[in-house]
């Protein structure tokens, strides 16, 4: 405990980041070099010199401690057994987490991220709970944001799979955002899952803390897996970081003239691997795949398919009235027939059978 409270005494000082405490441990046992902060001015600002001078920054970490104990919450430091062991190895790992839930121990060998666009389309949250909650059958522990759109969606999908599911926040943990998504981050914690934040208590969100969150995501994963980004996204943001990090990019390809996935489509034209589903995920990272008889599908499933021509383009809106079922149903079947490239969409959001 009292190396994590040396670290929380650091993460706490102002002007000094978690480049400097990396730096600072490379120096020698942190509680020595604290007791010799004078020496390390060149990492160390003045009004942090002060502070562990004084003993004013032990006394706020023990403070900040006692206020997250007695919240539910729990302060990880980097030397932790259950701090997440890829997160631990990028250039600059958060010195404390504050945990909400419960971390596993293990490699992160299983760990995927899923992220994407807020305003993602009804295919795009479709696909990526689908993702999501097949990868978390299949053992896979699912890594995301809580934002609204993709992360919301994909950590849905692991809950609906009964796994187990991660999420970090751009905020602290008693100051939780979105908070239309309390509920979400309830049921992740309740189900063996956990929300995680870098952030000191009673820290806002605001706009500088999401690179930061999203360098959290992309270092704690094994692969990062974009769902639907427009050409200047969030998601592009954490895919650079995951590349920063040496870990697998992976993005789901769209048609070119759809905005969200002008950034997927460059990220793929870059580099990213193309993946159409959760079994082109698993495959590109060796994940073990149960072997399956294929199912019928359901009369309204089969309602969507049997309600497209070969020979006639047909919108949304046709499809919708032959088939006869409700639109949010149509677009999600649309979109599992186009992955599976039982259909193809025409400019003008026209579809035909293939």
């Amino acid at each position: 405990m009292d190396a994590t409270i040396d670290l929380l005494a650091l993460a706490l000082l102002p002007g000094v980041g978690p480049r400097a405490v990396r730096a600072l441990r490379q120096r020698g046992a942190l509680r020595d070099v604290l007791a010799a902060a004078p020496e390390h001015a060149d990492l160390l600002p003045a009004s942090a010199l002060e502070r562990l001078a004084s003993g004013r920054a032990r006394a706020a970490a023990e403070e900040e401690l006692g206020l997250a104990t007695r919240q539910g919450f729990h302060v990880l430091g980097l030397d932790d057994a259950t701090y997440p062991a890829l997160l631990r190895e990028i250039y600059d790992p958060p010195p404390v987490l504050y945990v909400r839930g419960a971390l596993p121990v293990d490699d992160g060998s299983r760990d995927v991220a899923v992220v994407g666009s807020r305003a993602a389309s009804p295919q795009g949250l479709s696909l990526a709970r689908a993702m999501a909650r097949d990868l978390s059958s299949w053992g896979a522990c699912i890594v995301s944001g809580l934002a609204r759109g993709v992360d919301s969606a994909a950590h849905q999908g692991a809950l609906d799979a009964g796994g187990r599911t991660v999420a970090v926040l751009g905020s602290a943990l008693d100051r939780l955002y979105p908070r239309e998504n309390e509920r979400l981050a309830a049921s992740l914690v309740e189900r063996g899952g956990a929300l995680v934040s870098e952030f000191p208590l009673r820290t806002p969100p605001s706009p500088g803390n999401f690179p930061r969150r999203n360098r959290v995501i992309a270092g704690w994963s094994r692969a990062l897996v974009v769902v639907e980004a427009a050409q200047r996204s969030g998601a592009l943001v954490t895919a650079r970081e995951a590349l920063e990090a040496g870990r697998e990019v992976l993005a789901v390809p769209g048609h070119p003239s759809f905005p969200l996935a002008a950034g997927t489509n460059a990220l793929i034209r870059d580099g990213a691997r193309l993946v159409r589903d959760a079994r082109d995920v698993a495959e590109e990272l060796g994940l073990a795949v149960p072997v399956s008889e294929p199912q019928a599908k359901s009369d309204k499933e089969d309602a969507v398919l049997r309600a497209l021509r070969r020979e006639a383009p047909q919108s949304v809106e046709e499809i919708q009235a032959r088939s006869g079922q409700p639109l949010h149903a149509v677009l999600a079947r649309l979109a599992e027939l186009e992955l599976h490239e039982q259909i193809r969409r025409l400019p003008g959001a026209l579809y035909v059978r293939s």
